[in-house]
């Protein structure tokens, strides 16, 4: 594969298990919630992560390649932290914390990515702001919470 369609796969990848992650926290905390209004806001958060999800399995396929999930390890120790953070407080606010602090390592890690490979297919880098967008979007309703 030539190293332009690698480097935009690579990208791809990336997309896809920042948002997968998204949806990993989501699902890992929601239970736990008890509060109805901030239960919706997380589904829908955890709904807009799959469409990004979707779209950026979709692209890989115009590649010929297959997403690539997040590794075991990756999960565990998102669950352990989940778990440990709302055994200590499982208070609106202290999820609606630990949320704020996963999304904003989100936003960190996606920025740096869409200015490496600020040359790759234009579709791609939407889908990167895309997902940037989505995160900062998600912060400042999490901030409603706090």
């Amino acid at each position: 594969m030539k190293k332009e369609k690698l480097e935009e796969v690579e990208f791809l990848d990336f997309i896809y298990k920042n948002s997968e992650m998204g949806v990993i926290g989501i699902n890992q905390i929601i239970t736990k919630v008890k509060n109805e209004k901030f239960e919706k806001l997380l589904s829908k958060e955890k709904e807009e992560y799959q469409n990004i999800c979707k779209e950026a399995e979709d692209i890989l396929k115009k590649y010929g390649k297959q997403k690539e999930e997040n590794g075991l390890m990756a999960k565990v120790s998102s669950a352990i932290m989940s778990e440990v953070g709302i055994l200590k407080d499982d208070s609106i606010e202290n999820i609606a914390k630990m949320m704020v602090e996963g999304t904003n390592k989100g936003i960190i890690a996606i920025t740096e990515k869409i200015n490496a490979y600020n040359n790759s297919d234009a579709e791609i880098v939407v889908l990167a702001n895309k997902l940037k967008n989505t995160l900062e979007k998600n912060i400042e309703e999490l901030k409603k919470y706090l």
